[in-house]
Formats: C-alpha cells, structure tokens, sequence
C-alpha cells in the first residue's frame, strides 16, 4: 500500500481532500458536536445533518430542460 502511494505521488487523496472538505466546513456550520449523549439518538442527529446538507445541495443542483 506505501508503494502505490508513493507511485502516485498522493495525487487521488488530495483530490479526495478537496472533495470532501467543503462538506466536512458545511456539517461544522450545524454544530461541532452532537447533543445527543444516546448512540442511537446521536445516530439520528447525525441522519438529520445529512438530510440537512443534502436538501442545501439539491437547491444548488440546476434544473435544465430541453428546449422546443
């Protein structure tokens, strides 16, 4: 595994980083922590911050239609 990464020169986890840290920035934006001290409710807080942040996504997504 070391070998493949230094082949590559770690190119694919700094484009995985830039990926994901505008989505890491955004959940941070709801809250640092969970409130919840429960496993199973913490699970579900975390459930709500997702659907949160994939309803934010789905209004910035363009709706494009065929024309004529």
């Amino acid at each position: 595994m070391r070998r493949i990464r230094k082949r590559s020169g770690g190119s694919f986890s700094r484009r995985l980083d830039a990926l994901c840290e505008p989505k890491v920035r955004e959940a941070k934006l709801l809250g640092q922590r969970l409130m919840a001290r429960d496993f199973d409710r913490q699970v579900a807080e975390f459930q709500v911050r997702v659907a949160v942040l994939n309803g934010f996504t789905a209004l910035g997504i363009p709706v494009t239609e065929a024309m004529g």
